[in-house]
This record gives C-alpha cells, sequence and structure tokens, in this order.
C-alpha cells in the first residue's frame, strides 16, 4: 500500500518544481548557501504540495483514467491504492505544508495557497474548460517562478521571464492534448471530454503561435533585460532555446511521445544535452559579469 501510495504522489514528476530555483539563478545568488537553502524548502514544498494535487485529480479521474491505455495503470485506476488511503495523505500533506509554506514568508505562503487552490478548482472544473485547461497548467508553472522569485530577496528578476516561462509551459501543455487526441484517437473524450473540444490543427496552430511567440520573447530578454550584462552575451544562449523546442517538437510530432513531458525530456538524450548546455552558458554569462566566476 505505502508503495502504491508513493506512486500515486508522482514523484517522476518533481522536477517540474525546479522552476522555483528560477529567482536565485537567475539573480545570481545560487552559491549564498542561506539563500540556496530557502529555495530548496521551497522546492520541497511544491513537491509536496503537488503530489497532494495529483492524488485529489487522481481520485477524481479514477474511473475516466480506467479507459486509458496508460493511465489506467495508476494505482487508483487499477485499484493498488484503496480511495480512503489517498484520501487521508492528501489532506496530510496540504494541512502540514501549507502551514510551512507561510513559515517561509507570507507572500510565498499565499502564492502555494494559491497554487493549491487553482490546481484543485483544476481538477474538478477548469480542466472541462477549453482552452482555460492549457492556461491554468501554465499558470501552474508561472506560479512556482514567482513563489521562487518571493522566497527570497530578489533584485535582478526580470519580468521577462514571467513570459517565458508562460509561453513554455502552454508549449508542453498543448503539445500534451495533442498526443492524449492522437493517442486515444475515437475514445478520446470517453477519457477526457474536454478533447471533443479540440482537433490536431488547432491544436498544431496554437503550438506554431506560442512557439514563435517563446522564441521571441527569450530573444528580446537575453538583449533587453536590465540585469544582463551590457554586452548581449546572453544571446549565445538562444540556439539553445531554439533547439531544444525543436527538438520537444520532434519528439512529439514524429515519434508520437508528448504524454508527460518529463518522460520526454528525461528520456532523451539530446534533449537533455539542450538543457545542459542551456543551464552552463546561461550561469557562466549570469555569474562571470557579477564576478562570481
Amino acid at each position: 500500500m505505502l508503495r502504491a501510495l508513493v506512486r500515486a504522489m508522482r514523484p517522476k514528476q518533481w522536477p517540474k518544481n525546479v522552476f522555483v530555483f528560477a529567482g536565485v539563478f537567475f539573480d545570481g545568488k545560487l552559491f549564498d548557501a542561506a539563500l540556496l537553502v530557502r529555495s530548496v524548502g521551497a522546492f520541497v514544498l511544491f513537491c509536496v504540495v503537488s503530489s497532494a494535487i495529483y492524488l485529489i485529480n487522481d481520485l477524481v479521474d479514477m474511473e475516466q483514467d480506467r479507459a486509458h491505455p496508460t493511465k489506467r495503470n495508476r494505482p487508483l485506476a487499477s485499484g493498488t491504492l484503496k480511495p480512503w488511503v489517498a484520501v487521508v495523505a492528501a489532506i496530510v500533506m496540504l494541512a502540514v505544508s501549507l502551514p510551512v509554506s507561510f513559515a517561509l514568508g507570507t507572500a510565498f505562503g499565499a502564492i502555494v495557497l494559491g497554487y493549491a487552490a487553482m490546481m484543485v478548482a483544476y481538477s474538478f472544473a477548469l480542466k472541462h474548460v477549453v482552452i482555460v485547461d492549457v492556461m491554468t497548467i501554465a499558470a501552474g508553472f508561472v506560479l512556482r517562478v514567482f513563489a521562487g522569485a518571493v522566497v527570497l530577496p530578489v533584485t535582478r528578476f526580470s519580468p521577462w521571464l514571467y513570459v517565458c516561462t508562460t509561453l513554455l509551459a502552454l508549449f508542453i501543455a498543448i503539445s500534451r492534448r495533442r498526443h492524449e487526441l492522437l493517442l486515444l484517437a475515437e475514445d478520446a473524450n470517453h477519457h477526457r471530454a474536454i478533447l471533443d473540444e479540440y482537433t490536431v490543427a488547432f491544436l498544431d496552430d496554437m503550438t506554431s503561435l506560442v512557439t514563435a511567440t517563446a522564441l521571441a520573447a527569450y530573444s528580446f530578454y537575453t538583449f533587453s533585460a536590465p540585469n544582463l550584462p551590457a554586452n548581449h552575451t546572453m544571446m549565445l544562449t538562444i540556439p539553445f532555446v531554439m533547439y531544444g523546442i525543436f527538438r520537444y517538437m520532434y519528439l512529439v510530432r514524429v515519434k508520437n511521445m508528448g504524454g508527460t513531458p518529463e518522460d520526454v525530456v528525461l528520456g532523451d538524450r539530446p534533449l537533455i544535452a539542450a538543457v545542459m548546455l542551456w543551464a552552463l552558458t546561461a550561469g557562466v554569462v549570469i555569474y562571470a559579469s557579477r564576478g562570481v566566476l
């Protein structure tokens, strides 16, 4: 039962919460031990809260998941985890993590509470509203970045990063909807009724719009953000972002992947290499310009 509960908490999806480190990384304070510890604490709290939300979501979707070719193997859908255990675990995790979040700061606690409320609303209602469903997922990523920026004294964090995060999250969410639509085919609406409101052509148009806007927004960030070096060396990271987006599109459209973003990213070596090279280049640019490296 314990093993099933841990699986239902989806630890494989905890890497999504790495977005809370955007504040400490882009503000050039990654080597400040005290601030890094606060960011790690924020990361852990988001992992706990998001796991509680996953349990709630799986409880709500239990019957629909049984009609899905892969989600039917989830602990609740398959019957290996009792619903009452998931309910108790979700309540306990939220009851512990939310007060601790406020201990890290009122603003941070309010963001975590808002994130939890929004995702609960998503589980029960928002995921059934066309377009709003993918926008809610994107908002969850933006709140992670925002939380990482308020949990410590950030002075050089550009608002452009919120725009870039929104567009990147939309790109991933839309790609996942496309994958679900193709995977389930004519049975799509039996598993998730909202899929009846989408078509592959519409999702492809959304992807094209979001992709072009994301690349433009990130490019503007690299040479216009006031906290970056005046010599515009941050523009060196643009090719890695461009390749990463194109590679993700290739995996979704050509290789028919895209069901779970963490599997796409962590299961593809070229994409991992692009992310690591982007992080390395961005880190050198940011920290070398401030005399840290």
